[in-house]
């Protein structure tokens, strides 16, 4: 594993040389803190490292194991995952973690605020503009000043069966569930083989929201890293109207990704998207499923809340060294035109464009 030269009394700096390493590290306090999100899971780091080319970094806080000696395993109490996300447009970043829901620290709460204070040293070292934590919870600390707290994760209690979930919904929504169903709309689950009509919605769905679509290999990334993965895709007589991608997760389904063609909206095509995921959920014996963050009251918020998805906190923390935490969020006005100019191309091309931009927005 290679180490910075600088030496810490038990913190100790991973990075890309060996992720194997990082990896493994990270496993064993991600079991250990018995967190349920595999948004937070340790192979992240290698995804998000082939399919966008993040930078990896891994802070760990050490525990000698008793009566080892010095040459010895040691324990990771807890550990700080980062990724660097560069962009000759935007500049760079470091980010824990990018894309994915949840970042920070897993582990030990007494190490956190050490490991906080080495990642500012760090982001100071590698000139980025900022250092971002993606935390569920704030956490108390001098370095982190700025925090953005508009968007929220989005997450549903789920009963025993599925008749129990059915019959929790309002009648509006399980009227356009059947409108799905009597329309003729079908559900097929599969992975890699659905990976092709998935990306084929979502580029659409992305040039219509104005937003630089993700790389396809980052989704293949997520199959092949996670065995718990799945892609639903809804189609109408072979044609993809729908499609998602969730995370089974210990007691926890996640939804990294989803989309539905607006041209098809008529068709209830993204009703039956989620009620298909949640069936799915309920089958497996899950107690919880997360939809993802959304901004307060906007579209997607409302969207999830209609199932019964409840808000639960989302604290992203900054270190600014460069500019504002606002540089880069959707709602600056200066994205508005190129937001609109997206819309109009097609969607070849942002296909070839896209995943050069997204790879700098973190």
């Amino acid at each position: 594993m290679s180490q910075v030269p600088r030496q810490y009394s038990n913190i100790r700096l991973l990075t890309a040389d060996d992720l194997s390493a990082a990896e493994a590290a990270l496993e064993a306090c991600y079991r250990a803190s018995g967190t349920p999100f595999l948004s937070r899971h340790p192979r992240w780091l290698r995804v998000l490292n082939e399919a966008m080319g993040h930078r990896p970094f891994c802070l760990v806080a050490c525990q000698p194991r008793e009566n080892a000696g010095p040459s010895e395993m040691q324990t990771y109490a807890t550990i700080l995952p980062l990724a660097q996300v560069k962009s000759p447009l935007f500049g760079s970043r470091l980010v824990s973690l990018p894309y994915v829901n949840y970042g920070g620290a897993i582990g030990e709460s007494e190490n956190v605020h050490s490991l906080i204070d080495e990642a500012v040293s760090l982001a100071e070292t590698l000139g980025v503009r900022y250092l971002e934590l993606r935390h569920e919870h704030p956490v108390e600390h001098p370095a982190l000043p700025q925090s953005v707290t508009e968007k929220v994760h989005m997450r549903l209690s789920l009963p025993d069966t599925v008749e129990a979930l059915w019959k929790s919904l309002s009648p509006k929504v399980r009227n356009q569930i059947r409108k799905s169903e009597k329309l003729g709309l079908v559900v097929e689950w599969g992975r890699e083989e659905c990976l092709t009509d998935f990306y084929r919605v979502f580029c659409h769905n992305m040039r219509d929201l104005g937003t630089p679509v993700f790389p396809r290999k980052l989704f293949a990334g997520i199959l092949r890293a996670f065995p718990e993965a799945e892609i639903a895709v809804v189609r109408l007589k072979h044609r993809a109207l729908a499609a998602g991608i969730v995370l089974h997760g210990p007691g926890v389904t996640e939804v990294p990704s989803a989309s539905s063609l607006r041209k098809w909206n008529w068709t209830c095509a993204n009703m039956g998207l989620y009620w298909a995921m949640l069936q799915r959920s309920v089958e497996r014996g899950q107690k919880e499923f997360d939809f993802g963050r959304s901004s307060v009251e906007s579209s997607t918020y409302r969207f999830k809340k209609q199932w019964g998805a409840q808000p639960h906190p989302a604290h992203w923390q900054y270190h600014v060294f460069q500019g504002t935490v606002r540089d880069l969020r959707p709602d600056n006005p200066r994205f508005r035109l190129a937001t609109a100019l997206w819309r109009r191309l097609p969607v070849w091309l942002t296909r070839c464009l896209g995943p050069w931009i997204v790879r700098g927005i973190p």
